[in-house]
């Protein structure tokens, strides 16, 4: 079965996984998960460029930036 966007009325397939750790203050944005998990939100590009943290919370986004298709080094 295909995974949704965890928002209500959302049918959108997600790319990042929202989690957080409330002893903590802290919430996470990290690529989409292999597989789901049932303590964090898979959302989708739309939700999850929307995400904030609640007051006095840190976000964190550890998610991989798209790569431009640059090598780490050039030839030459």
């Amino acid at each position: 079965m295909a995974r949704k966007c965890s928002r209500t009325a959302c049918s959108a397939r997600p790319t990042v996984t929202l989690s957080f750790q409330y002893n903590r203050a802290v919430v996470w944005i990290d690529d989409l998960l292999d597989e789901a998990d049932p303590h964090s939100y898979d959302l989708c590009p739309k939700h999850g460029e929307r995400v904030t943290a609640p007051t006095g919370w840190h976000l964190e986004d550890r998610r991989r930036r798209h790569s431009h298709g640059f090598p780490d080094r050039i030839a030459g």
